[in-house]
């Protein structure tokens, strides 16, 4: 039977892979209630069909912004171990996904990939040592900095106030790019992985990371996508829906040129969001509570599924506990390849769990410790983890959260016409503990009836402060402004 399909796969052209393709697709301030199979009023189509016929993942975690999400993805490790506890990559910060391990692109190129990356970057470029092609990736067709204009293609770094720094930042690889003035990213990110795929030697399995900005802001959408929701009064969720529709297309024209050059039987497709949809910007995590940035479910609970015909348990929904940097660990053992000369993994290999619905390896997810963040309310306890600073822990069906978690709101769609619903607390308060089992939308703090689970769960992130190293979080350097690099953004050391 393996001879017989062999010489049919030889009768057709150059024979596939015995590996399967990988292909990561991560959508930018995707909010939990975004996707159509979430009982969205926004209309995802190919999203909900590869999922419906994959496997969802509904216990599945990332983090509430942006660089560490994509840190711990490319890493395989918590941000306390890299630095990166606090805060976004700023393009005017001498910053990056540190050096001292391999990516996820380094090993699963050992493995005998070809390894691409297009879209959004957002983990540091101030040296040349840590842009996409010298951190595992063939090539990168993309963005470096964290958000820009879809259509010009420019950036400014304005987060420190009397300054900003622009430029173009639109790359080919090393190259700056300047003839796509006009062309909508969601488009051309997607025609480049078609591009990818359709090119592709056919015999060497590949890895594509496919980093939409969408649907990120600026709210920009050509108008074909923006008008079929002309029902949505609210502008913002008018031009996000449209967004989101034009991402759930290009992800289904990447997927047709799969099924068209043979490759979709022998490809996985994985599928995440970033972090939570930022409310005021269109996305919505209803009915979960608080938003892009907090430490509230809504921050970090995350839209996920995965596709392919190797899942042996396709159609199905996952509950296990399973984590952004788990991919590391599982997709590199997907690849055949191994996580030798790392750095102590915080990730699980979670494809038993996925594909055939095994008990996850992973208990507990730590969501960050954040000593920067400004202190919030008083110390509750000597002897453990202090309740002032910004942090948050998951272990079992318990999360902890102390000091100052962010917005706390529920915030149903616009179209609801209701307001967001805000707790009244002690405008101190600095610690909750809820049973997400049970209560995913954190409504009941039940720290009081349970000090025993809150001071074990304390004592969990002393025991992970031990191991933090100090967050970097440097100055902006006035040596990355673009002006001084022929008008684009790119290392400056």
């Amino acid at each position: 039977m393996i001879r017989a399909v062999l010489l049919l796969l030889c009768a057709c052209g150059t024979a596939l892979s015995a590996k399967p393709n990988i292909i990561f697709i991560l959508a930018d301030d995707y909010g939990y209630h975004d996707v159509g199979y979430h009982n969205s009023e926004i209309k995802t189509p190919v999203l909900d069909q590869l999922a419906a016929a994959g496997v969802k993942l509904e216990n599945y975690y990332v983090q509430p912004i942006c660089t560490p999400s994509r840190a711990q993805f490319m890493s395989g490790r918590y941000q306390i171990h890299t630095g990166l506890q606090h805060g976004i990559i700023w393009e005017s910060q001498p910053n990056a996904l540190p050096l001292g391990s391999a990516t996820i692109a380094d090993k699963i190129k050992h493995a005998g990939y070809a390894t691409y990356a297009v879209g959004k970057w957002h983990l540091g470029f101030y040296k040349n040592a840590y842009i996409p092609t010298n951190r595992g990736f063939d090539s990168f067709y993309g963005y470096l900095s964290g958000s820009e204009n879809y259509y010009t293609h420019n950036h400014c770094d304005n987060h420190v106030a009397n300054t900003s720094y622009c430029g173009h930042d639109l790359r080919d690889n090393t190259k700056s790019v300047f003839t796509e003035n006009g062309h909508y990213s969601t488009h051309l990110f997607t025609e480049k992985a078609i591009d990818i795929i359709q090119k592709h030697d056919k015999s060497k399995p590949f890895f594509l990371y496919l980093a939409y900005q969408s649907t990120h802001s600026p709210l920009q959408v050509p108008s074909q996508y923006m008008n079929q929701y002309s029902h949505i009064k609210d502008t913002n969720r008018r031009t996000f829906a449209g967004m989101t529709t034009c991402m759930d297309e290009g992800i289904g024209n990447v997927t047709a040129a799969l099924r068209a050059s043979g490759q979709l039987a022998n490809t996985v497709i994985i599928f995440s969001s970033d972090n939570g949809g930022q409310v005021h910007e269109g996305g919505n995590n209803w009915p979960l509570r608080g938003m892009k940035a907090t430490l509230w479910e809504g921050g970090s609970r995350a839209v996920g599924f995965v596709y392919g015909d190797m899942l042996k348990n396709k159609g199905t929904v996952n509950h296990q506990m399973i984590h952004v940097s788990d991919w590391f660990p599982t997709l590199v053992g997907l690849a055949g390849g191994n996580t030798q000369g790392t750095k102590p993994l915080d990730g699980f290999d979670q494809w038993k769990t996925i594909s055939e619905n095994n008990a996850s390896p992973r208990t507990e997810i730590l969501h960050n410790i954040d000593p920067l963040t400004k202190p919030w309310g008083q110390k509750l306890y000597n002897n453990t983890f202090d309740t002032r600073i910004s942090a948050a822990i998951r272990v079992g069906k318990w999360k902890l959260i102390t000091g100052y978690p962010g917005d706390g709101s529920w915030t149903p769609p616009p179209h609801f016409g209701k307001d967001p619903i805000v707790e009244r607390v002690d405008a101190l308060k600095n610690l909750w503990l809820f049973d997400i089992n049970n209560d995913p939308t954190e409504r009941h703090d039940l720290s009081a009836a349970n000090p025993g689970v809150v001071k074990n769960l304390l004592n969990r992130l002393a025991n992970y402060q031990k191991t933090a190293v100090p967050p970097v979080y440097p100055d902006p350097d006035p040596r990355c402004d673009p002006k001084l690099h022929g008008g684009v953004w790119g290392p400056w050391e």
